[in-house]
């Protein structure tokens, strides 16, 4: 295990937490655009568990390896999802918001 696949998979983890608890605490920058794409708030704490599960299965895959490539497949299929939902919306401006949860963990999938 390198220490770059340590580094990239903490801060992965951490921001995948960090968006799930802006959904649970209601963070404006985040449920906004949600409610704006047409998001169905019924589907908000499942979004928020899905990313929590991520968090949590990429620090477990420190331990498990087989665990954080699930994790980090699902985080990588969350967030493209994500992505996707905001060029059906031809928001532009908000491209990368979803890109700078993407890329840290696709890399940590191509790095395990």
């Amino acid at each position: 295990m390198s220490t770059a696949y340590v580094v990239v998979t903490i801060i992965a983890a951490a921001l995948a937490a960090f968006s799930a608890a802006a959904i649970v605490f209601r963070f404006e920058f985040v449920v906004g655009p949600l409610a704006a794409y047409g998001v169905p708030r019924s589907w908000w704490p499942w979004l928020a568990t899905a990313k929590s599960a991520g968090a949590a299965g990429l620090v477990a895959g420190l331990f498990v390896p087989w665990i954080g490539v699930a994790a980090a497949i699902g985080l990588v299929l969350y967030f493209t999802g994500a992505l996707i939902t905001v060029l059906r919306a031809r928001s532009w401006a908000h491209i990368p918001a979803p890109l700078m949860y993407l890329a840290p963990a696709a890399a940590s999938l191509v790095l395990i």
